[in-house]
C-alpha cells in the first residue's frame, strides 16, 4: 500500500486531509515530509472504515472500549464476531462463567518438539477482565443464541514460532507472580513505541506515566462519546503510533503476520460458512486497525501460508489474575487497571448502560440485558475533524466524588498508623483541585487525588507496610484477584480438593488457614498428612507450609499443624494438572526428570531416592532412581558433591538396615563403586586447588566410613592404602587431612602425629598458617572420630603458649573458618572439650591437661616382703598358689630378704597412689 495522500479522492475525510495538509505547510513554511504522514493517518482512517467487515478498534482493559462494545452489540447484534486471541484456546472460553474474574487463559507446555528445551516450560496467559471489550464480545456471543465466536489471532505455538530473538520468555517481575514468566497476549497494545514520542507526550501532557495520558486524553474524551467518533480517534491514534516507530522495529514483523493470518482465517470462514459480512464483527487492537498489509480486507486476492504446529503438546486451561499481577506484566503504571475498573463502573452508572455477563458467573449479580431490535447501519460520516478541531469537553467538578475520597483516605491511613486529622482531609480535597488547576484540568483525576494525598498525609516515614499511595490504589479499587471455580479446574487439582476435603476447610479461601492434625487419634487423616507434604515438595513454600511436625527416613509424626494459602496460590496448583491426573504422578514424573536431566549428579539421584521412600513408599521406584545414582556416580569426574554424597548415602543405609531385611542390590553396587571411585580421585584431590577439604574430607568419610562393608563386597583394602601413600597436598589443611587419614591407617602413630604438631607450633615461620591445620584437622572428624580429643589438644595447646601478639591476629581467621567450613563439625569439638575440661571454675587451678607429660617417680629399692602376714604365707603356701592357679598366673615364691613383686608395679603404684588409697579406704 502506498503512503502517499490520497489527492486525487477526497473521500469522506477529503476536507479533514487538507486541512492537516494546509495546517502543515503553514507551519513549517513548505511542503515537508510530516504532511506524508498527515495525510497517511487519514489514509488508514479511511481505508479502515470502508472496509465491508466492521473493525472495532480496542485498547486493552480500556473501560472506553468496553461502553463503546456494550453501545454497539446493542445496536447491531452482530452474528459473527472475529475476536483478536489465539485461536487454540476458543474451548476454554465457556469456562469463564465458572471464575471469578480477572482470570487469565493459558497455555502450558513442557514436552517440548520443535522448540529448544532449553525454553520449557512454554507459558501463554491472556488476562481477562471485566472492564474489557473483549470479555463484554464474549459474554454476549456465548450467552446469546445464534451468535457465533471466533478467535483468528495465531495459535499459542505460532507465538514462539514467530517470536524475535534467540527466547521470547520474559523475566519474571516481583508482582507478577500470578503469571509467572508467562507470556502476555493482549488486545490493543496502544503504547508508542518511539521513545522520544511517549516523552514529549508525557512532557506536554504533564503526567508521570503513560497510564495516566491514555487516561487523560483518551480515556476521559471517548467514555462517553458516540460509536462512529470513538471508531475514528481509535484508528487514528492506532496509524499514529504504527507510523512513528523506530527503525528496525522487529515487533512490527510480527503484528504484520498476525494480521495476515487474521484477515486470512476470516475470510476462511466467510467462505466456509457463507455469512453475510454485514452481520459480522471483526475485533482487534487500534494498531492492527490502521493495518496496511496486502491480505488487508475481505476482497483482498494475497494469499498467506500459515505454517503448520510443531509438535509440541499444549496443555490449557484457567488460572486466577490480578489488577497488580496485569499491570506488572504488560508494564502498566500501579493501580492504573483498578482505576480502570472504578471508572468503567462509574461510568455504567452514569450512563445506565448493563453490560454483558456470563450466566452464572461468580462474583457478581446476574443483570438481565434486553436486547433492542437491531438499529440500521448509516453512513459513515467524518466525526473525526470536528473532535480534532474543537477544545475537549471538560467534566464539571464532582464535589460529593472528591470530598468522599479526601475523606475516605484519612480514615484509611488512620488505620495504617498515620497520624492524620480532619484538617488532612481538607488540604486533600483542594489540593487535588489545585493540581488539576496546574495541569490544565477542570476536575481532579485519581491521580491528582493521589498525589495531592501523598503531599499532604506522608510526611517522613512510612509507619506500616503501605505507603499512601498504596492506600489511595486500595481506596480507589485495589489489587482484585480472580479466581477459578471448582468445575473449571483440572482433574488434578479437583483431586486435590477432594482429598483434602476431610480437614473441613475452605480452601478456596484466599486467607491463610491452619489446619491441626492429630494421627493417633483420627488415623483417618493420615492420607491427607501424605497428601500435604507431597505438596509441600511440588508447591511453592508459602502455599503449604508445616508448623509442627516433620516427615524425614525413618521419623513419622503423631502430630502435625499446617498452614494453608491454596486460594492465594491457585494458579501453581492448576498448572501441577499440566502435568499429570494426581499429585503421585507428578511427583514420580519429577523425580525422574530431575535424575536424567544433562546436569543431574549422584546427590540429585539419592536426594531422589529418599524423596521417593518419603513420598510415594515405591520400593520398585525407589531402586530404579538408586540404580541411576550408581551411573551417575560412576560417570563423575569431580568431588563436589562428595559431602552430600556421604551425608545421604549414610542416611539411606540406615533407613534400609533398619527395614529391610537385607540392602538393596543398588546399595551394595553403590558403595563399591563409591570406593573404587574415590580412592582413584584421592591423588589428585588432595592436589587440586580446586578442589576444598571440606570435600577431600567427605571423601575418606566415604572410605573409612563405608570400609567394612566395602571389604565385605569385595573391595580391597591395599586399594586405599595406596591413593593414601600418593597423595602429596600442600595445603595446610589438606596435609592435616592426610596426616589423619594415615593415623587411621596405622601408618602414623598418635605420638608420631603429637610430635608433628609441636614442631609447627615452635616454628615461628609456620605459625600464621597454623588455623589452616587446625581446619584440616576438624575436617578430619569425618573420618576419623577418634581424633576429637587429640585435636581439642592441638588447640589448646595453640592457646595455651603462643603469646598475645601472635594470637589474638589469628583468632579471626580462626573462627572464620571454622564457621564457613567446619559449622556442623564444631558441635562434637565443644562435647569433646566439654569431658576434657573441668566442669567447675575452682577445678581449674589445680587441673592438669591429660596430654601434660608428668614427671617420673624416682626409683626406689624395692621392698623385702617382712613381718608376721609374710611369715604365714610362706609357712603355708598352698592358699596362695591354688588363687593363683585360678587367676591363671604364674611365679616363684621369693626367698626371706629378697626384693618382693614386679618393680614396675611398684613404680605404677608410686606413680598413680590414688586407687591404692581408695581402696585402703574402702577396707577401713
Amino acid at each position: 500500500m502506498s503512503d502517499q495522500p490520497m489527492t486525487g479522492r477526497q473521500g469522506t475525510f477529503g476536507s479533514l486531509r487538507e486541512q492537516l495538509l494546509d495546517a502543515a505547510e503553514t507551519f513549517a513554511g513548505g511542503p515537508v515530509e510530516v504532511s506524508g504522514i498527515l495525510s497517511g493517518l487519514v489514509d488508514d482512517v479511511d481505508r479502515a472504515l470502508r472496509e465491508e467487515l466492521e473493525i472495532f478498534p480496542v485498547c486493552h482493559h480500556s473501560p472506553a472500549s468496553a461502553l463503546a462494545m456494550v453501545r454497539r452489540l446493542r445496536e447491531k447484534q452482530p452474528k459473527v464476531i472475529y475476536l483478536e486471541l489465539c485461536e487454540d484456546l476458543q474451548p476454554l472460553l465457556t469456562e469463564l462463567r465458572n471464575c471469578r474474574l480477572p482470570v487469565a487463559v493459558q497455555a502450558f507446555a513442557t514436552d517440548l518438539d520443535g522448540f529448544p528445551k532449553t525454553w520449557a516450560p512454554l507459558s501463554v496467559v491472556a488476562p481477562i477482565t471485566e472492564a474489557s471489550a473483549e470479555y463484554q464480545a464474549i459474554a454476549y456471543a456465548l450467552d446469546t443464541p445464534g451468535v457465533e465466536l471466533v478467535l483468528v489471532d495465531r495459535s499459542t505455538d505460532h507465538v514462539f514460532q514467530w517470536a524475535p530473538g534467540e527466547e521470547p520468555r520474559p523475566k519474571a517481575e516481583e508482582g507478577a507472580g500470578l503469571h509467572g514468566d508467562a507470556v502476555g497476549v493482549e488486545i490493543g497494545d496502544l503504547r508508542p513505541r518511539f521513545a522520544e514520542l511517549e516523552e514529549h507526550l508525557l512532557h506536554h501532557g504533564k503526567v508521570r506515566h503513560w497510564s495516566e495520558w491514555w487516561d487523560q486524553y483518551v480515556e476521559q474524551p471517548l467514555s462517553g462519546a458516540d460509536y462512529d467518533t470513538y471508531r475514528q480517534v481509535m484508528v487514528l491514534v492506532g496509524s499514529l503510533f504504527r507510523r512513528l516507530r523506530p527503525e528496525g522495529d522487529a515487533r512490527l514483523t510480527v503484528d504484520e503476520d498476525r494480521e495476515r493470518h487474521m484477515w486470512t482465517r476470516m475470510r476462511e470462514h466467510l467462505a466456509a460458512s457463507g455469512a453475510d459480512p454485514a452481520d459480522c464483527l471483526y475485533v482487534c487492537g487500534a494498531f492492527h486497525a490502521a493495518s496496511r498489509v496486502e491480505e488487508f480486507g475481505l476482497r483482498s486476492t494475497a494469499t498467506f501460508e500459515i505454517s503448520p504446529r510443531t509438535g509440541t503438546k499444549w496443555l490449557y486451561g484457567l488460572i486466577p489474575s490480578s489488577h497488580s499481577a496485569i499491570e506488572a506484566q504488560f508494564g502498566l503504571a500501579p493501580g492504573s487497571v483498578s482505576i480502570a475498573a472504578a471508572t468503567w463502573t462509574k461510568a455504567l452508572t452514569r450512563s445506565k448502560l448493563t453490560p454483558f455477563q456470563l450466566a452464572g458467573q461468580k462474583g457478581a449479580r446476574r443483570r438481565q440485558v434486553k436486547l433492542p431490535p437491531p438499529a440500521p447501519q448509516g453512513e459513515v460520516a467524518d466525526k473525526l475533524t470536528g473532535f480534532l478541531s474543537r477544545p475537549p469537553a471538560l467534566d464539571p467538578l464532582d464535589e460529593a466524588e472528591l470530598l468522599g475520597w479526601s475523606v475516605d483516605i484519612v480514615r484509611l491511613a488512620r488505620r495504617n498508623g498515620y497520624l492524620a486529622s480532619t484538617a488532612d482531609a481538607i488540604a486533600v480535597y483542594e489540593t487535588s483541585i489545585l493540581l488539576a488547576g496546574m495541569r490544565n484540568r477542570a476536575r481532579p483525576t485519581p491521580y491528582d487525588f493521589q498525589d495531592a494525598a501523598v503531599t499532604c498525609i506522608e510526611k517522613d516515614v512510612v509507619p506500616g507496610r503501605r505507603d499512601v499511595r498504596r492506600l489511595c490504589e486500595i481506596l480507589l479499587g485495589g489489587d482484585k484477584l480472580g479466581e477459578v471455580g471448582y468445575d473449571a479446574l483440572p482433574p488434578l487439582a479437583r483431586d486435590v480438593y477432594d482429598r483434602l476435603a476431610p480437614l473441613g476447610l475452605d480452601l478456596e479461601k484466599r486467607t491463610i488457614q491452619r489446619a491441626l492434625l492429630d494421627l493417633n487419634a483420627e488415623p483417618e487423616l493420615r492420607p491427607c498428612s501424605d497428601l500435604l507434604w507431597m505438596l509441600r515438595y511440588l508447591l511453592p513454600s508459602d502455599a503449604v507450609r508445616p508448623i509442627m511436625g516433620e516427615r524425614r527416613l525413618g521419623e513419622r509424626s503423631i502430630q502435625e499443624s499446617w498452614d494453608l494459602a491454596f486460594g492465594k496460590h491457585q494458579r501453581s496448583i492448576i498448572e501441577l494438572g499440566y502435568e499429570g491426573v494426581t499429585v503421585e504422578q507428578v511427583v514420580e514424573q519429577r523425580l525422574r526428570r530431575s535424575v536424567w536431566d544433562q546436569k543431574a549428579t549422584a546427590a540429585v539421584a539419592l536426594a531422589a531416592v529418599e524423596d521417593a521412600i518419603l513420598f510415594l513408599g515405591s520400593r520398585r521406584f525407589a531402586d530404579e532412581l538408586g540404580a541411576r545414582a550408581v551411573e551417575l556416580l560412576a560417570s563423575e569426574r569431580t568431588v563436589d558433591d562428595a559431602p552430600d554424597v556421604l551425608r545421604r548415602i549414610r542416611r539411606l543405609l540406615a533407613h534400609y538396615r533398619a527395614t529391610e531385611p537385607e540392602l538393596p542390590a543398588w546399595c551394595e553396587a553403590f558403595v563399591t563403586a563409591g570406593y573404587a571411585h574415590y580412592c582413584t580421585l584421592l591423588p589428585t584431590a588432595f592436589v587440586d586447588d580446586d578442589t576444598g577439604v571440606r570435600q577431600v574430607g567427605a571423601m575418606l568419610g566415604f572410605l573409612f566410613g563405608m570400609e567394612s562393608l566395602a571389604l565385605s563386597l569385595g573391595c580391597e583394602r591395599a586399594q586405599l592404602e595406596l591413593a593414601v601413600q600418593q597423595s602429596h597436598p600442600g595445603s595446610p589443611a589438606k596435609v592435616a587431612l592426610l596426616w589423619a587419614a594415615q593415623h587411621q591407617l596405622g601408618l602414623l602413630p598418635l605420638a608420631a602425629l603429637r610430635s608433628r604438631c609441636d614442631e609447627l607450633l615452635a616454628n615461628p615461620l609456620v605459625i600464621p598458617s597454623f588455623p589452616q591445620y587446625i581446619i584440616g584437622f576438624v575436617q578430619a572428624l569425618e573420618p576419623v572420630p577418634a581424633l576429637s580429643g587429640f585435636v581439642v589438644e592441638v588447640i589448646s595447646k595453640a592457646f595455651g603458649r603462643l603469646p598475645d601478639n601472635v594470637l589474638l591476629p589469628w583468632l579471626p581467621k580462626l573462627i572464620t573458618a571454622l564457621r564457613a567450613g567446619a559449622a556442623e563439625l564444631v558441635p562434637l569439638l565443644v562435647r569433646e572439650a566439654g569431658r576434657t575440661f573441668p566442669g567447675s571454675l575452682t577445678a581449674v587451678d589445680s587441673w592438669v591437661p591429660p596430654w601434660t607429660a608428668r614427671p617420673k617417680p624416682a626409683v626406689t629399692a624395692a621392698p623385702v616382703a617382712a613381718g608376721p602376714v609374710a611369715e604365714l604365707l610362706r609357712a603355708h603356701p598352698a592358699a596362695c598358689d591354688a588363687v593363683a592357679g585360678v587367676l591363671g598366673c604364674s611365679g616363684e615364691w621369693a626367698a626371706p630378704g629378697e626384693p618382693a613383686g614386679d618393680p614396675r608395679v611398684a613404680a605404677l603404684l608410686a606413680a598413680h597412689p590414688e586407687p591404692a588409697l581408695a581402696v585402703a579406704g574402702l577396707l577401713g
